[in-house]
């Protein structure tokens, strides 16, 4: 199996446990929670999460699935609360959670996946003290996903963002979340520090070069491929690697953003 099918597969896994947990949710606030999870994705973080498990002991996915849903409740929660930030109004194809619903609907939303994350690393099948581990380092990331975010939206009044500044943002805001997956899987299959430090460090790598992709995709892509609405960083003046380098070589982009 080569690595474009093994993701093929694993996200199928994933999607019938989440389906499972959330696709007949229940009320209002249940269905704006799952609203993101059912409308599909790559599922990409967990496939690393069980890809790095398995590297560390053979066969022990099965075990940490629950840390993979994690994984994914994780990074919705991130993505609800940054549709409300940036006003977007299309995320996978779908209405956004709070274009759907409303503002306090999904913020509400994003909590309610933010404190079950915590709940499925609670029920991987691994040592307690394995579990307090992979607890620890997703609180950690939690905190730096919020810094990542709030980096991100300072930059934009600023129009002196530095290749430096991004790079740390998006190591913060993508790179962390890529890391977690990577470390919490080495850490819940019974990987020694050494193990979880390089995978984490592997990780890291991963998700930021994915983000930096995200911003051209974000940019080039139609909204049919992309899943949301085309070149909403340039409108909302977001500071990516495109925009940094544009404005190196003098290129004006006000014009582009939103009054």
């Amino acid at each position: 199996m080569d690595l474009k099918e093994y993701l093929e597969s694993t996200a199928l896994q994933v999607d019938r446990l989440l389906n499972r947990y959330f696709g007949q949710a229940a009320g209002e606030l249940g269905k704006a929670s799952a609203h993101l999870l059912m409308a599909g994705g790559k599922r990409l973080r967990p496939a690393l999460l069980l890809l790095s498990a398995d590297s560390v002991r053979k066969g022990s996915s099965i075990d940490v699935m629950p840390a993979a849903l994690a994984l994914e409740l994780t990074h919705s929660f991130t993505l609800i609360h940054d549709d409300i930030m940036d006003a977007d109004a299309v995320r996978r194809g779908v209405p956004t959670v709070h274009t759907r619903w409303d503002e306090p609907t999904a913020i509400l939303a994003g909590d309610v996946l933010f404190a079950s994350a915590f709940e499925f690393i609670a029920l991987a099948d691994a040592p307690d003290n394995a579990k307090v581990r992979a607890v620890s380092m997703l609180a950690r990331t939690c905190v730096e996903i919020c810094e990542g975010q709030h980096m991100d939206i300072s930059f934009e009044t600023r129009d002196d963002v530095l290749e430096g500044e991004y790079l740390t943002m998006v190591e913060k805001k993508t790179g962390v979340l890529y890391a977690a997956a990577a470390g919490i899987g080495a850490i819940l299959a019974g990987g020694n520090p050494a193990h979880a430090d390089a995978l984490y460090n592997y990780g890291r790598g991963i998700g930021m070069a994915f983000q930096i992709q995200d911003d051209i995709i974000d940019l080039m892509a139609s909204a049919k491929v992309s899943g949301k609405d085309r070149a909403s960083d340039l409108r909302e003046g977001k500071k990516t690697l495109i925009s940094i380098k544009a404005r190196e070589k003098g290129f004006d982009l006000s014009e582009y953003q939103r009054e």
